[in-house]
């Protein structure tokens, strides 16, 4: 019902800057929370932030004040942005829509150290 692109992923040096985007499409009238997700090999995903509908947002504790989620309801994407990133930043992003469960597929950031 819902599909999902992520983009913007890569390699950066460590104090570099990032901006992942999601592109949302399909039955999306429903959907109210979406957000970022991480995964490093071996470790189960975790949250890195959320964002619902009406621009309530929620972070890890680790990317507190260095990312910010946003979200353009209008054109259907939610974007995150990272900043001062560190090499245990490195891992596979997913964005997730939270009413139908969907995952993207997944986008590669590598921090260099």
């Amino acid at each position: 019902q819902v599909q999902l692109v992520e983009s913007g992923g890569g390699l950066v040096q460590a104090g570099g800057s990032l901006r992942l985007s999601c592109a949302a499409s399909g039955s999306l009238f429903r959907v109210n929370t979406m957000g970022w997700y991480r995964q490093t090999p071996g470790k189960q995903r975790e949250l890195v932030a959320t964002i619902s509908r009406d621009g309530s947002t929620n972070y890890a504790d680790s990317v507190k004040g260095r990312f910010t989620i946003s979200r353009d309801n209008a054109k259907n994407t939610v974007s995150l942005q990272m900043n001062s990133l560190k090499p245990e930043d490195s891992a596979v992003y997913y964005c997730r829509e939270n009413t139908y469960g969907t995952w993207g597929q997944g986008t590669q950031v590598t921090v260099s150290s």
